[in-house]
Order: structure tokens, then C-alpha cells, then sequence
């Protein structure tokens, strides 16, 4: 590869970390080829990016892009695949699904939501991360719980008010 081809991957790399949100760097690795076209189809499917780089080209280009990604510079050796996405566990789930077939692929770091996950032992956590949304819609439950709790009481006290205003109209008339 020339060094403009090279630039160019980079650039393009660059470009594509900026773009989505968040990225695992992965093995893949000694799978047969029925298996990595079936990863690639579920990459497809779930709206994820996967990529196959050389890791001296994915170091420029990191550090190229803006962000804190120092930490992931260790882990970019041997295989490696990089999978985007714009959905934080997305990947993740993906992996663990796919794990249950096969050994591979195995997950060296991950930046998600601003904070970088080294090794394969982060992927039940990485699984677990919400997204921005999720956690918006579990504080608005959370702002919702009191206000309803409020409600609910004054519309039973409403009912209990009116028994008791009713029992002791009822009283007085005997």
C-alpha cells in the first residue's frame, strides 16, 4: 500500500470514528468463512459498522480524531477488527449472542459513552450500559413516581372524604 493509499485510509477512518459514537476493537480471527460472513450479516442487521484495519493505520487515526482514546493504543495488536456503532451495547449484545456458536469475537477494548473498556472480561458490563434515552426515560419515571403518588392520594382521600361526609350526613338525619 502507498503512502497516499495509506492517508487515505486514515482520513477515512478518522471520519468514521468522528461519526458514530461508539466503538469496539475486536478478534475475529480464525473464523471459518461461513462465520464471519454470518457476523457480518448480523452487523448489517443490528446497524453496525464492522471493519477489518491495520492497527498502525487505526493508531493515526485515532489520534487523529479528537477524543480519549490513548487507552485503547495498548490493545491494538495481533488481529484486529473495529466494529461502530451509534448505540452503546449494541455491539456487545451482538458479541455474546454470537459467542454462543462460536469462540470468536473476542473483545479487546471498547469506548462507550466517553469511557474506554479494556478486555474481553468488560463484556457483561458493556451489556448492561443504557443509552442516553434509557437513562432520560428512567429519571423522568423517577420525576413521575412522586407526582403520582400525590394524585393517587388525594383521589382516594376524595373517596374516603366523601364515605365519611356521607356516614356522618346519615347520622345526623336519625
Amino acid at each position: 500500500m502507498r503512502k497516499e493509499e495509506k492517508a487515505k485510509v486514515v482520513e477515512v477512518l478518522s471520519e468514521q470514528i468522528k461519526t458514530w459514537s461508539h466503538l469496539y476493537i475486536t478478534d475475529i480471527e480464525g473464523l471459518n468463512a461461513k462465520d464471519t460472513s454470518n457476523l457480518r450479516r448480523k452487523c448489517f442487521e443490528n446497524d453496525i459498522k464492522l471493519a477489518v484495519v491495520k492497527n498502525t493505520l487505526l493508531k493515526l487515526a485515532l489520534e487523529q480524531a479528537e477524543g480519549e482514546y490513548k487507552d485503547l493504543y495498548n490493545t491494538l495488536v495481533g488481529n484486529t477488527t473495529i466494529m461502530f456503532s451509534n448505540t452503546g451495547n449494541a455491539p456487545a449484545k451482538l458479541i455474546k449472542e454470537f459467542r454462543k456458536s462460536s469462540s470468536k469475537p473476542i473483545l479487546k477494548a471498547a469506548y462507550v459513552e466517553e469511557s474506554v473498556y479494556v478486555g474481553d472480561n468488560q463484556l457483561d458490563a458493556l451489556v448492561s450500559v443504557k443509552t442516553k434515552n434509557e437513562l432520560i426515560g428512567d429519571i423522568v419515571l423517577l420525576l413521575q413516581s412522586p407526582a403520582k403518588n400525590v394524585i393517587s392520594a388525594l383521589q382516594s382521600s376524595g373517596h374516603i372524604l366523601s364515605g365519611l361526609v356521607k356516614t356522618l350526613s346519615e347520622r345526623e338525619e336519625k
